[in-house]
């Protein structure tokens, strides 16, 4: 091998390392992008007889600066972040709905027994059953618009699902779009690895992860993407895409699902658990329906309920201001309940409040197996009620079926609490009808009023445990633990993704000032082999002028 080659080789090798240290420096703040960096390695020599002569440098390939474990750390750590923040947003508004104490249903709650007791002191004052009736009637608005918050809150979580996953079906075909370029990269360039491609490969996956935690499993160069229990979204080149879609069992709910085939080319959607979707955005916002607003929304249902009830169970028994016997002071509508979409039978499912002492704040599901009938809570699972026939009654609700004939598989969801916050409603308009009077004897006697004072210390719900009042302020404590627990954790989180963040650019980063040393470094190395090129052709001219 003669110099001009030494030189050739030294050129294509510099030439190499300078594109490639410029690329890093044009990419240091692209998102995703891993430094590169040229592989070379000697040529070997020639054997001369006398020794071999070295033959220059050889240009294998060009590396990604990448380390899979601490990749894989970070996306982990970003996916719970993510289901943290989403989380975190729809907690916050709740708590600063509940957590003040100086507006809304609390001191609504206070003001009304206050009312109460100006009655119960002067029960044949009309300003104060006036002032009464106004305090009513201002805690009926209270608890209602606490509700109607909820339920615009649950209807934004349907719209933020099916949002985020019209958004995971993207970014999965993106994926897959990236497997196929690498594929034929690969295949066109004698299996060198395509980095820019791999790095855009692996930051559409990062970007997935924030919206759901998805596991990935790499195959031939390619990456399968399955979600929940095992459920693919990605294999091969087949996209198996989640839909959103009312749940069968809840139309009001919006859930994850897919598809799932039944023969002869047909397919039925499948509903994916909440709980087995973790991680990311959905995770986090599925996590905080089930967790934080079913609950809350329930336990708000429960107060509304035990408040009317107990209300209007001593209003009934006393006499107002003409002696005519008390009557519905609040009025409150049915608990909800759900047929499901895929009942057979004609049967209707109905359920009552029975016992606002007894109420639960859970939700139950009634099944039919074609003989007998089951009662579930939900969540949880646990049986509370088995047996030939209803209706049946127990925590507080009794559940009836009318009205024609269940089918083996028939369900209904029963909802006691979930929709009474926003059903209260007062069910007086004339001061004149508040019965404070123990008797029919006269105006002046309050002693049924001061029965009623006594609820807002009376233990009238959760069997004798709770008062109104501290039925509220659990709600209150129940919201503020999980708005701190969500805060600590995500403080915690965002730490430890810095922390991972950290050691993946300690590894894949680009570093300006190195690049720079760099481009020093392969500068000389491109002008000392056009020296050897420069020799190799005086030495040849030295040559053809002997021989003139």
């Amino acid at each position: 091998m003669n110099l001009a080659n030494l030189g050739l080789s030294g050129l294509a090798a510099a030439t190499a390392r300078l594109q490639t240290a410029g690329h890093n420096i044009n990419n240091a703040a692209t998102e995703g992008y891993n430094r590169q960096s040229v592989v070379v390695s000697s040529a070997g020599g020639r054997n001369m007889g006398y020794g071999f002569v070295g033959q220059g440098v050889r240009t294998d390939s060009i590396e990604r600066s990448y380390n899979n474990f601490l990749y894989r750390q970070l996306v982990n750590a970003q996916t719970t972040g993510a289901s943290l923040v989403s989380y975190g947003n729809e907690i916050t508004q709740i708590n600063n709905l509940f957590g003040d104490r100086t507006v809304g249903v609390s001191p609504a709650l206070q003001n009304f027994f206050d009312g109460i007791q100006a009655v119960a002191s002067a029960p044949a004052d009309p300003a104060a059953r006036q002032e009464l009736l106004g305090r009513a009637s201002s805690l009926v608005g209270q608890i209602n618009d606490a509700n109607a918050f909820l339920d615009s809150q649950r209807e934004n979580i349907n719209t933020q699902i099916s949002t985020v996953v019209t958004q995971i079906n993207s970014y999965v075909e993106r994926i897959r779009d990236l497997n196929q370029q690498i594929v034929v990269a690969k295949a066109s360039s004698s299996g060198q690895p395509p980095n820019d491609l791999l790095d855009q490969r692996e930051q559409v996956l990062s970007e997935l992860s924030q919206l759901a935690g998805v596991r990935v499993i790499e195959q031939d160069g390619s990456f399968n993407i399955t979600i929940g229990n095992g459920q693919v979204l990605l294999g091969g080149d087949s996209v198996f895409p989640l839909q959103a879609v009312p749940s069968a069992d809840d139309p009001t709910r919006t859930v994850v699902a897919y598809s799932a085939p039944t023969g002869s080319g047909r397919s039925t959607l499948v509903e994916m658990a909440d709980a087995s979707v973790g991680g990311g955005s959905l995770g986090g916002l599925l996590q905080y329906r089930s967790e934080a607003l079913d609950t809350v929304q329930n336990d708000l249902g429960r107060l509304a309920a035990g408040l009317a009830m107990a209300v209007n169970e001593i209003h009934r028994e006393g006499y107002d201001v003409n002696g005519a016997g008390g009557v519905d002071f609040f009025s409150l509508g049915a608990p909800k309940v759900i047929e499901s979409s895929g009942n057979k039978g004609s049967a209707v499912a109905g359920a009552v409040l029975t016992d606002a002492n007894q109420l639960t704040a859970q939700d139950y599901r009634v099944m039919f197996d074609g003989s007998s009938y089951q009662v579930t809570s939900v969540p949880g699972g646990s049986v509370v009620y088995e047996g030939d026939t209803l209706p049946a009654s127990f925590d507080g609700v009794e559940f009836d079926i009318s009205g024609g004939t269940p089918v083996a598989g028939d369900s209904w969801l029963v909802q006691p609490t979930r929709n009474a916050a926003g059903s209260l409603k007062l069910a007086i308009d004339n001061a004149s009808q508040i019965a404070a009077a123990g008797s029919p004897a006269g105006e002046a006697d309050g002693d049924n009023a001061l029965r009623l004072a006594e609820l807002q210390t009376g233990k009238a719900l959760g069997n004798g445990s709770m008062s109104l009042n501290e039925a509220y302020s659990q709600i209150v404590n129940k919201v503020g633990v999980l708005t701190q627990q969500n805060g600590t954790a995500s403080k915690a989180q965002a730490t430890l993704i810095q922390q991972n963040y950290a050691a993946q650019q300690a590894v894949s980063g680009v570093n300006l000032n190195e690049e720079y040393v760099n481009l020093e470094r392969y500068q000389e190395q491109f002008r000392a082999a056009s020296r050897l090129i420069d020799v190799s052709s005086t030495l040849f001219d030295t040559l053809l002028g002997l021989r003139a």
